[in-house]
This record gives C-alpha cells, structure tokens and sequence, in this order.
C-alpha cells in the first residue's frame, strides 16, 4: 500500500529579485537571490519549523508556497499536486488549502471590520454556506481558539495582542486548511501569552490533523512544536533533520553556532562558544562557493572553490558541509537532554 503524498513539497524552489540599474532603471543590475533551491516536505500532522537570521528568505519562501509572489524556478507539490504555475480560479481553490498566520497580529487585522466580520470573511469570499451558518461557523471558532461570544462584535484595537492573534488563527482555521503558514506567529507577544498561544495550537492541530510549517528565529519555540527542523542560511537549507536528531547532534556550523548561542538560566554554567565573525554577505553579490565560509570557523579552500550539496549523514541529517565525515569536523558541545537540565 502507498502511502498518501505530503501535503506540502517543495523542489529546488527559486526566487530571484532583479535589481536595476541605468537612467529610469531599465537595465538589470544583477539579482538579490532570496530563496535559492530550496527542496523539503511536510506530511499530514507534521510540523516542520524553519529557522534562519532575519533576512535568509524565511517569509520570501512563505509567500512563494502561497503564490503571493511567482517562483522564478522550481516546483510547489500540494498534495502531490503541482501547483507552480497555476492562475486563476485554479490557483484560488489551491489558496483555500493553504492558510497563513502572519507575524503582528494587529496588523494583519482590517482594523475597520468587526471580528466578526473579519473571521467570516474567508467563507464569504468562496460563497460557503448561508448568512445563518456562516455565523454558527464564527461563533464554532471563536469558542474553539478562546474568546468569548460577546466580543464578536469587538474591533481590533478593543483586543489584547493574544486575542488578536487568536482571531488571525479562527480567521485562518475558517476553511478546513490542510496546511497552515504560521510566520513568526508569537514573536509579537508576552512571554506568558507565546506559551497558551502555542498551546492552542499544538491542540488545534491534533483536532484538525493539520501540518505548520512553523517559521521562527527562536530555537526554543522551534524544539517545543516541530517534529523536523530546517536551518536556513542566505536563501539555502544548510540542515535539515528531526528535531531530536537536530537538537542532539548539529552538524553544520552555523546550527552549532546558533545552539551555542541559547541563553541558560545556570549562572554558573559555562559554555564554550564559537564567535562568529564578520557580516552576513549581501543577497546580491553571494561569495563563491559555500556561501556561510566567510563566517565559518572551520572553513577549508575546498569551501571557496564549490558549494556543497545537501548531503545525507547519520541520524537521518541533511547537511550542507563539506567538512561532514571528513577530518576535522567535530559535533556539538552539548546534548539536548544537557541543554534542558541548564534551563
């Protein structure tokens, strides 16, 4: 027996920005290479959380698998459909399936619509149900994520930032999604409200049997919701393995620096670091080769001379290193069950 697609693949995904240069802008200039080959799958239920520096490409990718923006190259399989090039009506009902959570929860928001209104807005859009159901379907969610039925008449502002994050998730819940785009969905909020904010969304996707693809820059929220993790690294996968394996045994250097880099609540632990130096290379003018070894304290010549290739190793990893089984490479410093004891 075969088992079912992922609901979500992506194949050598490419999006390259021209830049221009010239009188009134006409002639390229080059290109800033945002997400650059990118290649993953989410299967049902699954949680893939995507980390990487401000600026790698983690919202340019998420925008991509929503067609916000067109792929440049590459393939976009939505439960092993391709759904790359599709337009129109055809490239509506694929949007129904794919849902977002964005960033600021105010923002995200039509601060001139009612919650209400806000939360039905998707069923009215593809004419699902009548008036009275759509509005049973409200008032389903709205108990489902947490508010109270008297504020379905409430505007944004008249909502705490954890209320309104709750509304972008009944708002996003609105059509049954197979997968659901959470970007950065609790960076915004108290420390308190991030915690019942992932909560509920570890229960909602129990219930609904849903698949995140989790994007985030904090390792800690990134180990508690995610089944697989992927660094991201100036538009590339530099490591792609489950979380325990990940957590446990980094491979690439630029996952050991930001484990390294964790805070721990044990004043009297010290832990080693490996600094990284220099600046994080433009988009446009990437240097040659691997494009971390500018700032990579293990880099060797091979490492200027070709990129390296996503490469299986133990563990179940994906790595993009030359130095992976080869002399010199050394493991992380600590273990995931020591790094929990820290804090």
């Amino acid at each position: 027996m075969t088992s079912p697609p992922p609901v979500l693949e992506l194949r050598g995904l490419v999006k390259y920005f021209p830049l221009r240069g010239g009188i009134l802008s006409r002639h390229p200039g080059g290109f800033i290479r945002a997400v650059d080959g990118v290649s993953f799958s989410i299967r049902k239920g699954e949680t893939l959380g995507l980390v990487g520096e401000s600026g790698c490409g983690k919202s340019t990718l998420a925008r991509l698998i929503l067609r916000v923006l067109e792929p440049t190259a590459g393939r976009i399989l939505l439960k092993g459909n391709d759904v790359s090039n599709l337009k129109g009506e055809g490239l509506r009902r694929v949007r129904r399936d794919v849902q977002m959570i964005f960033q600021d929860p105010y923002a995200s928001l039509n601060p001139r619509l009612s919650a209400k209104t806000i939360v039905s807005e998707p069923l009215v859009n593809y004419q699902i149900g009548n008036r009275a159901w759509r509005e049973r379907r409200v008032r389903e969610l709205f108990s489902r994520v947490g508010l109270r039925e008297e504020q379905l008449h409430h505007y944004p502002h008249e909502f705490s930032g954890g209320q309104r994050q709750r509304i972008g998730i009944a708002r996003a819940l609105a059509l049954n999604p197979s997968l659901i785009i959470a970007d950065e969905p609790v960076s915004a909020l108290d420390v308190s409200i991030q915690a019942q904010i992932l909560n509920l969304l570890a229960d909602l996707k129990k219930e609904f049997e849903l698949s995140y693809l989790f994007i985030s820059h904090d390792l800690s929220v990134v180990e508690h919701v995610s089944n697989t993790v992927a660094i991201m690294y100036l538009g590339t996968i530099v490591e792609i393995a489950s979380r325990d394996a990940l957590f446990q045994n980094p491979y690439h250097p630029y996952t050991q620096a930001l484990l390294e880099a964790v805070p721990t609540l044990d004043p009297c632990f010290k832990r080693e670091r490996r600094l990284l130096t220099g600046d994080v290379p433009s988009p446009s003018h990437l240097p040659s080769g691997c494009r971390f070894r500018t700032r990579c304290p293990v880099a060797m010549p091979e490492c200027s001379a070709r990129e390296p290739p996503l490469t299986a190793a133990e563990d179940g990893h994906l790595v993009a290193c030359h130095l992976v089984g080869g002399p010199g490479f050394s493991s992380p410093l600590t273990t995931s069950n020591e790094r929990r004891k820290e804090r």
